[in-house]
């Protein structure tokens, strides 16, 4: 089967994501014929993916949510009135996505959470079906428990999920644990798509505290914190990527170019890890056992902190108050079940995907012409 990937380019989670599926896909004997990755002016696609993707990569012009003047959260009113301005640009990308479906002969796409694929799908109707895979989809499921939050911010979350993905076929909700099949929404959950090489590290419990973050001004609160407690060592990863590749501020503080291979090794042999609560390296933590503080810097990654606290994960906070995780530490108990359900993957979620093979939607339509 021929598929295309269309990814949202923002963060790693996604970008982590296709890599894998691409890997999963390929090593059953399916092509990925190219990935389509949204872009903007301020992104810039990290060198991890580029070198992991065999794939045809090519980009094109997507919404983002901008940062505040800290660079902490997203500022929602001025990301609107950023992205209407360029609505005109957009609907070139999304004409460009429905030539692309077109040129490549792709028999299906499999939609990284990108917000103009479920546009396209809306106003420009490929007629290949599409599978949307994310965690953001257990939002849509109706046994998703949320945190009291603001409802406003809960409405346009699950707005803009529903808007990502207009016209799917299937909607594929990576969740922390099993749940129903929400057949109403289309919605079947499975478990988190890790990449192999999470399964490859050796977990080791060094004197270190690890973390991510998605906007580098809460370098800021990690500094201020490192300042009182000179002590303990902190190696920090962001996407910085006009600083140098390690940037050290002194003997026990660096901050890290984002490199998926040394995220990963770095996080196997930390005491713990704290980040804004992606669900990617979320899970990887909790798969590697380290307990974690989750800082969220939106609305999404609020329920996704919320959501693994209920699994056993770690802590929240409203800033990077590292000696709250480290006490945590102490208290900090693995959840096993975590690991196994992580572990079937690949199965469970190539069986969904295949369900769209051309010869499988054969099948179905003349058991339908025998039954009638």
């Amino acid at each position: 089967m021929k598929i295309m990937f269309i990814v949202q380019g923002e963060g790693r989670g996604h970008l982590t994501q296709a890599i894998t599926m691409e890997k999963l896909l390929r090593g059953n004997g399916h092509e990925v014929v190219e990935v389509l990755v949204g872009k903007s002016e301020s992104r810039r696609l990290p060198g991890f993916f580029s070198r992991s993707i065999h794939a045809p990569i090519k980009q094109f012009i997507s919404p983002n949510f901008l940062p505040t003047q800290a660079n902490k959260r997203a500022n929602l009113p001025r990301s609107i009135a950023y992205n209407l301005l360029k609505l005109p640009e957009y609907f070139e990308s999304m004409c460009y996505i429905r030539q692309r479906i077109r040129e490549t002969e792709a028999e299906l796409v499999v939609n990284f959470y990108e917000l103009l694929t479920g546009l396209t799908y809306f106003f420009l109707r490929p007629n290949v079906p599409q599978v949307c895979i994310g965690h953001q989809y257990l939002f849509l499921h109706e046994g998703f428990e949320f945190p009291k939050t603001n409802r406003c911010s809960l409405f346009f979350l699950k707005l803009f999920t529903k808007m990502t993905s207009l016209g799917a076929s299937c909607r594929l909700a990576l969740s922390f644990c099993p749940m129903n099949e929400d057949t109403k929404r289309q919605t079947v959950v499975v478990p988190p798509l890790l990449r192999a090489d999470v399964f490859r590290q050796e977990s080791r419990k060094g004197n270190y505290i690890h973390g991510y973050m998605v906007n580098s001004g809460f370098s800021e609160s990690v500094m201020q914190w490192h300042k009182k407690h000179p002590d303990t060592p902190l190696r920090f990863f962001w996407d910085h990527w006009e600083e140098e590749p390690v940037k050290k501020i002194d003997g026990t503080l660096s901050f890290y170019q984002l490199d998926d291979m040394e995220f990963l090794r770095q996080m196997a042999g930390c005491k713990a890890y704290a980040s804004t609560a992606g669900f990617e390296s979320v899970c990887e933590a909790m798969y590697l056992e380290k307990p974690i503080l989750m800082v969220p810097a939106h609305i999404e990654q609020e329920c996704n902190a919320y959501d693994a606290v209920r699994n056993g994960a770690g802590i929240i906070d409203t800033n990077f108050n590292l000696s709250n995780l480290l006490e945590f530490t102490g208290k900090y108990r693995p959840n096993k079940e975590f690991r196994r359900w992580v572990e079937s993957a690949e199965y469970i979620i190539l069986n969904e995907i295949e369900r769209f093979a051309p010869q499988n939607a054969m099948q179905q339509m003349y058991m339908v012409e025998e039954f009638v």
